[in-house]
């Protein structure tokens, strides 16, 4: 069961639609609202990651308003570019078509600044906000550039990793905490604590891909997905075979076997390992800080950890949250 993103005072969507009211292109253009809708309802509650950053630091919830919609917004924006660059058959520009599309996912990223411009903060402070949130943004849209050229290699996985997956964490960590009143030191501190946190994301995100039955796109597509990859160019005896699998993998026989060959060749334990890294580098950079109520953040190592190891479990992979969460190891 997970708990963790339920342990603090929560941010109603209907809150956060009445601060956006009177912005007169929400009231005249509903399918803006309708992804920010989406964005509220996502089961990861990403948008919330400023709220825990807002109330670590000390702030209140309801300073973190303008920062939990600017994040819902920039990474619907995101969502909405990714699908199109994936070619998912259930993204938005599937239903509504990619002229639609592309001018929502552009109202999207200018909504985030304009949520910001509208808080009733110091100026220098939400400078430093509205800065943080457009290179986050810029950052991002590098690594989608990136991306889509599906470069090879762990030394291009992890430059891709850098611009696509980390800046929106780092992002909504900083964001929050300037807006809960943290000094811009601690605020800059909990962005490069964000980071981590994505690329800890972009990891598990890719052992649940790879394990995915039917095949993931990662396998389809030639995702650059980190544990393909191990099996695909690390030294072990099975290698040639994961090769060959690949080629059939749309076959549920060839997708198995290449997914025992993901456990045997060591690409699942590499992946963990990397997770279990991360955790522990977040646990102990957040207990050093002067924060005052860190378990808003510390919490969510519980979570993520919860959430994989229940997906593992059900691939039959047995390894406890409190190790992936680095809670039990020293």
């Amino acid at each position: 069961m997970l708990h963790a993103l339920l342990v603090f005072p929560m941010l109603s969507a209907e809150l956060l639609r009445a601060y956006i009211a009177d912005i007169p292109e929400i009231t005249e253009w509903p399918d803006i609202a309708d992804r920010l809708n989406t964005a509220f309802a996502m089961t990861d509650h990403d948008w919330r990651l400023p709220l825990r950053a807002c109330l670590a630091v000390g702030g209140s919830a309801e300073q973190a308003i303008p920062g939990c919609i600017a994040i819902a917004a920039s990474q619907m924006s995101i969502i909405v570019v990714d699908d199109m660059l994936d070619n998912e058959p259930d993204g938005y520009h599937a239903q509504a078509g990619a002229g639609v599309a592309s001018n929502a996912a552009l109202a999207l990223l200018a909504l985030a600044l304009r949520v910001i411009d509208k808080a009733e903060i110091p100026a220098e402070r939400k400078a430093s906000i509205m800065q943080s949130i457009a290179q986050m943004n810029l950052r991002t849209a590098y690594g989608q550039h990136l991306d889509v050229q599906n470069l090879t290699g762990e030394d291009n996985y992890w430059r891709v990793t850098a611009t696509k997956s980390t800046p929106f964490y780092g992002c909504a960590y900083e964001t929050g905490a300037l807006l809960g009143g943290a000094d811009v030191k601690l605020a800059a501190t909990l962005y490069e604590i964000g980071v981590i946190l994505g690329e800890l994301i972009q990891i598990e995100d890719d052992l649940t891909d790879a394990l995915k039955t039917p095949a993931n796109s990662d396998w389809n597509e030639e995702r650059n997905n980190l544990l393909i990859m191990y099996a695909s160019t690390a030294d072990h005896a099975e290698r040639a075979q994961f090769r060959q699998l690949r080629t059939c993998i749309n076959d549920p026989a060839c997708l198995d076997a290449a997914q025992q060959i993901l456990v045997r060749s060591g690409a699942v334990s590499y992946a963990l390992y990397n997770i279990i890294v991360r955790n522990q580098t977040i646990l102990t950079r957040l207990h050093a800080l002067p924060l005052a109520e860190p378990h808003h953040l510390t919490q969510l190592n519980t979570y993520y950890a919860e959430r994989l190891s229940d997906m593992l479990a059900r691939n039959g992979i047995s390894i406890s949250a409190e190790t992936i969460a680095a809670t039990s190891v020293t």
